[in-house]
């Protein structure tokens, strides 16, 4: 028995679910930082770490890869440092390690899988 097939590469297709892709991984990234920012957990004094100072980084985004990024250099070691004493006035919820809900083991932990799934069927028309 013998099969014969063709396949028919569509590489304009391809390029543009791949365009899609670096899209959809940007607008998950600040779809993060929105969410971090609105469930007030960053310490806030006057706002520039949560506001300024905090970024999403899309240098990569070609090569599958965007970072959150807080600038001051202060942020490694309020971060790291949830023992502190936080002022809650502006972020009631404000502590140490405010990524930890959005990470491996944390009650939002498929948020960016999600947030990626949704924008790339959106922006890729799939």
């Amino acid at each position: 028995m013998k099969v014969k097939f063709t396949v028919k590469m569509n590489f304009p297709r391809i390029r543009q679910l791949n365009e899609a892709a670096v899209t959809a991984l940007e607008m998950t990234a600040e779809a993060l930082h929105t969410e971090v920012v609105q469930a007030q957990l960053m310490p806030f004094e006057t706002g520039h770490l949560q506001e300024d100072a905090t970024f999403v980084d899309y240098s990569k985004s070609k090569r599958g890869k965007v970072s959150l990024v807080s600038s001051t250099p202060y942020a490694r070691r309020l971060y790291f440092h949830p023992e502190y004493h936080f002022q809650t006035d502006e972020n009631p919820f404000a502590g140490g390690r405010w990524y930890e809900p959005w990470l491996e083991g944390g009650i939002s932990e498929d948020f960016a899988q999600k947030a990626f799934k949704r924008f790339y069927k959106k922006v890729g028309g799939v």
